[in-house]
């Protein structure tokens, strides 16, 4: 008989490892503390649209500015750091090994709160790009895709060192995140600097219109949604100490979730200049996100199955069964609003609002609290301090949430309907918009009362969570041990499909997952970027002139964007109100577009030759003056401050690099074409009465607003 002992039998030395839970804590306080300013931002925003005077005449204090912020710091601070602090914390511990580099995990988090303290500087100073949820500059955007991909390499690394032989479904959900982000994110912002804090997109009119609202959908689905499905099916089995209720629901719903929600951006463009088939195609992805987003809900409902009756003791369950609730209703409320009639009545209204915060408020809001409940005991070695406190700041949360949603959602109902009704004569029965405006007031103060509700709860969590930090001691590492791959690496000629050819393959799960999410934009952009017919030429389509350019860029400075559209629909209801409806061939020299996706305001689209000069000028100075009971705080300073003309040369030339048809050497001779236009507002405005010099900001505005919609002849 051989001495040789069999293979099976052969002992293998496991191997020591550290799990690193400085970086969780770390990531852990700046959602913390990101979150709470955040949130305040928009509650000083919430309540700005009651109370306008809250801006105290501060232009970095103007709802239009900070409303960027406030969106910002919410997804990116709150809940981006929310999602590293889950990642950093789940992945080693599902994958058996620790983070692969220690060194690009500290460079990802410090690198990360310096780019949101760069948006919190950039953004209230008027430095902003205007595209929603990308509005940060190039530097900026830059820094944000370093960082990210190192961060993916980490992970991608650390996935394929890991001590498991499969890959568990969180993990599938955080590499597909990171993939998406990254390719959305650098397609979205692509652009043409002509300084170190202003820049143009490459991207003008329609197609910058389809590329912003591909990104804008779908920087909702990969930031605040896989990434929180991928935290889903981590914490919420430890929580409920139960498996997942469906492996094979989970490969469903992860590869029909990521192919869907790519194709579902146009949704956000319905009725607009953009060309038919592709609203056709966002509408029937929207409607089908509906099978493989209620998949994921219930499979992870169902993971509590045995234990529903600690949800009523555990106040962890409690946020997660909340958080997963509105994650169905927010998923079932966006097909639904994706259907053509349905979204006639609600864009531009609050109840987009209403729908995005029970997403927000709710399902990533709710998650990060229950999974903040779980860690911090954990890390720091001792139960939570105050059960009490914490089931307060679930009850008072989950009442600040209704007290939001509720009334945006009779806000969207109110704005819709007076805006579309006519009289028995077939007139607008109301024709002035702050006729609708003025019935929101006590809707949006109701809505500010929601929020300080939720604020409060997210207070009471910070000290909860602190005592419970004070009482205890940070276990900075935990040891573990595991065998090394190679030694339970085997196959099984039985094995599952999905095990043998993703959950052992890190590489092909990723460049599969990339494929998966690049079809759908593929699709939609390229025959929109080639095909000429899909903008038709409008022959009457100039320019701007150098003054309407420095206006525009003051406009998106200022962010009128957050509260005016530049998109009339082909309804009957705002022809008559606003003029002809809006045609591709207008945006041709738009970089970017300005279409907005909210009407605080009224649209802006056929504004020119409709008011005097004057009338713009006194409507700047003192809103109320012009238009009585408007909620449009002042923007006196652009009465004040000259404009600076030492840009114009470098825009013009970035036009024209961009496709602006300018004559040769038009930027020698801009400047002088720009004093030119100004003194013909500067007269103009004289005459009214109105005594200003010539070099003013408001001239350039005017300018530009006075441009808006004029180019092709339209009649009544």
């Amino acid at each position: 008989m051989s001495n040789v002992p069999h293979p099976e039998l052969v002992p293998v030395e496991l191997d020591d490892f550290q799990y690193d839970n400085r970086i969780v804590r770390d990531f852990a306080i700046a959602t913390i503390l990101f979150g709470l300013i955040g949130m305040l931002v928009g509650l000083l925003a919430a309540f700005q649209l009651v109370f306008p005077g809250l801006n105290m005449d501060l232009p970095f204090l103007t709802f239009s500015r900070i409303r960027p912020l406030h969106t910002n710091a919410v997804i990116f601070a709150f809940v981006g750091n929310g999602f590293f602090t889950g990642l950093y914390y789940s992945v080693p511990r599902v994958l058996r090994t620790p983070i692969w580099s220690p060194v690009l995990a500290r460079l990802h988090f410090w690198a990360w709160q310096f780019i949101i303290l760069a948006a919190a500087i950039t953004l209230p100073m008027g430095l902003t790009t205007s595209k929603e949820y990308a509005e940060l500059e190039w530097p900026i955007d830059v820094a944000i895709a370093v960082v990210w991909v190192a961060a993916l390499i980490n992970i991608i690394m650390t996935t394929i060192n890991r001590r498991t032989e499969h890959i568990y479904a969180a993990v599938w959900f955080y590499i597909a995140s990171f993939v998406t982000v990254a390719m959305l994110h650098v397609v979205n912002s692509m652009a043409l600097p002509i300084s170190l804090f202003k820049s143009y997109s490459v991207y003008a009119g329609v197609q910058d219109a389809l590329v912003q609202w591909w990104y804008g959908h779908n920087a909702v689905a990969f930031f605040l949604t896989t990434p929180y499905l991928g935290l889903m099916y981590y914490f919420l089995p430890k929580a409920a100490n139960r498996p997942i209720y469906s492996y094979r629901l989970s490969i469903v719903h992860f590869w029909a979730l990521i192919f869907l929600y790519i194709w579902a951006g146009p949704h956000h463009l319905l009725y607009t200049a953009l060309p038919e088939w592709a609203q056709t195609l966002g509408t029937v992805f929207s409607v089908m996100l509906i099978a493989p987003s209620w998949g994921g809900m219930i499979n992870g409902l169902m993971t509590l199955r045995g234990a529903w009756d600690r949800v009523r003791e555990d106040v962890v369950l409690k946020f997660m069964v909340v958080a997963i609730t509105a994650y169905g209703m927010a998923t079932f409320e966006g097909p639904m609003l994706s259907f053509k009639n349905v979204n006639a009545i609600a864009h531009y209204t609050d109840w987009i609002v209403a729908h995005v915060h029970v997403g927000a408020l709710g399902w990533n809001g709710f998650l990060t609290f229950g999974i903040l409940y779980w860690l911090f005991p954990r890390i720091y070695g001792r139960p939570l301090y105050s059960q009490k406190a914490a089931n307060f700041h679930f009850w008072i949360g989950t009442l600040g949430i209704v007290f939001y949603t509720v009334p945006m959602y009779w806000a969207g109902w109110v704005q819709s309907s007076m805006w579309k009704e006519f009289t028995q004569e077939g007139l607008l029965k109301y024709p002035n918009f702050l006729e609708t405006v003025t019935q929101l007031k006590p809707l949006y103060f109701l809505r500010g009362v929601g929020g300080t509700l939720y604020i409060i709860g997210f207070v009471v969590m910070i000290y909860n969570l602190w005592m419970t930090a004070l009482k205890g001691t940070l276990i900075a590492t935990e040891t573990a041990r595991a065998l090394p791959l190679k030694a339970i690496w085997h196959t099984e000629k039985s094995e599952h499909w999905h095990r043998r050819w993703f959950e052992r393959k890190p590489l092909t799960l990723t460049v599969f997952a990339l494929v998966a999410v690049a079809i759908g934009g593929m699709v939609e952009m390229i025959p929109t970027f080639m095909i000429d017919s899909n903008v038709p030429t409008i022959t009457a389509v100039k320019p701007y002139t150098p003054l309407e350019l420095q206006g525009r860029d003051i406009y998106v400075r200022e962010g009128c964007y957050v509260c005016h559209t530049q998109m009339i629909r082909p309804f009957r209801s705002e022809i008559e109100r606003y003029g002809e409806y809006s045609k591709s061939g207008e945006f041709v020299y738009d970089y970017p577009h300005q279409w907005g996706s909210k009407r605080t305001g009224p649209d802006l689209h056929r504004v020119g030759g409709k008011y005097p000069d004057s009338w713009h000028y006194n409507h700047m100075e003192d809103p109320a003056s012009m238009s009585p009971g408007s909620i449009m705080p002042r923007y006196g300073w652009l009465l004040e401050d000259n404009l600076d003309t030492t840009t114009t040369a470098a825009k013009i030339r970035a036009m024209q690099t961009l496709g602006v048809p300018y004559e040769k050497d038009y930027d020698k001779i801009a400047n002088a074409e720009l004093h030119k236009q100004s003194k013909e507002i500067q007269a103009r405005l004289r005459q009214s009465g109105i005594k200003t010099a010539e070099n003013k900001e408001i001239i350039a505005l005017i300018a530009y607003l006075q441009r808006l919609g004029t180019d092709i002849k339209t009649e009544k």
